[in-house]
């Protein structure tokens, strides 16, 4: 099972709540306060309908306490367990109705992380005997960004930056902007704190160099071939960080890692993954 740094709930809560509001609505959910009694309980089971890797478990049972604080939740695979299909993943005890009321929105969640969690895992499963890490992008559900990258760290995966508060990336409008990458740079160093690390991004082998004498961080090389990619690892031979990034895909990841980047950043493990099938079934009790 992965381990990794808990999810503190402060930071999610807001968006649990937020999603259940969209969903109630005005007038609440009309089909379950109709045909349920305000005081029936009854379990539910949280099961996975396919294999994967659990994430989210606790995002989920927020939804149900958020409708009825006295549901209790027995979780059977926390986050980061490895599950096969039909498998039990908890237990939701409580009133029916808030039950039946958050299932959609806890289901949501559950499954769009769970699915991160599962596809970052395989692919970290291919780099084994690499070097190369692999991380995420900001390329995220709007709103979402600090559950979506918590699903790619028990995938096994690190995150690249969370914001545009936390690091320096330079990109080529940026360079443009500023006349050269030497200029974007300067202007960087001025103006941020020392603890901000800085990254240029290089389209071409010809900049590198240049960029490299500037004493940057990391380098972001983007688009290239795995033969590009390999000559570049040569060129920077350990003086900065590499970062493959630009089209990879499952299928390619092992030929990128295989040149020796330090990082290969993966925009859809967040914009593109698949959910996985997650159910809830409900018994009266």
């Amino acid at each position: 099972m992965a381990v990794t740094a808990p999810l503190y709930p402060v930071l999610y809560e807001s968006i649990v709540r937020e999603a259940l509001r969209e969903d109630l609505g005005r007038a609440g959910d009309l089909t379950s306060d109709a045909i349920v009694g305000p005081e029936l309980v009854a379990v539910g089971l949280l099961r996975a309908r396919r294999a994967g890797r659990v994430a989210g478990i606790e995002v989920a049972a927020l939804g149900f306490r958020l409708l009825d604080p006295e549901v209790t939740v027995r979780v059977a695979a926390p986050d980061g367990s490895d599950v096969g299909g039909g498998e039990t993943l908890a237990e939701v005890h409580g009133r029916a109705r808030a039950l039946l009321s958050a299932e959609r929105t806890a289901l949501n969640l559950l499954g769009r992380l769970a699915g991160i969690a599962t596809v970052t895992r395989d692919v970290v499963r291919s780099l084994e005997g690499y070097r190369t890490q692999v991380v995420c992008t900001r390329k995220t559900t709007p709103l979402l960004r600090a559950l979506e990258k918590y699903a790619v760290r028990v995938g096994g995966g690190s995150n690249h930056r969370f914001g545009l508060d936390d690091a320096v990336l330079i990109k080529d409008n940026h360079r443009m902007i500023a006349g050269s990458a030497a200029e974007a740079v300067a202007r960087v160093q001025r103006a941020a704190g020392h603890m901000v690390k800085i990254e240029v991004e290089i389209d071409e082998l010809g900049e590198l160099e240049e960029v490299l004498k500037l004493g940057v961080d990391a380098v972001l090389l983007d688009n290239m071939s795995p033969e590009e990619l390999r000559r570049a690892v040569e060129m920077v031979a350990g003086r900065a960080m590499t970062e493959a990034s630009g089209g990879i895909t499952p299928e390619t990841a092992v030929e990128v890692a295989a040149t020796g980047v330090d990082l290969l950043s993966l925009g859809w493990l967040t914009h593109s993954v698949a959910a996985l099938d997650v159910g809830f079934d409900v018994e009266r009790r």
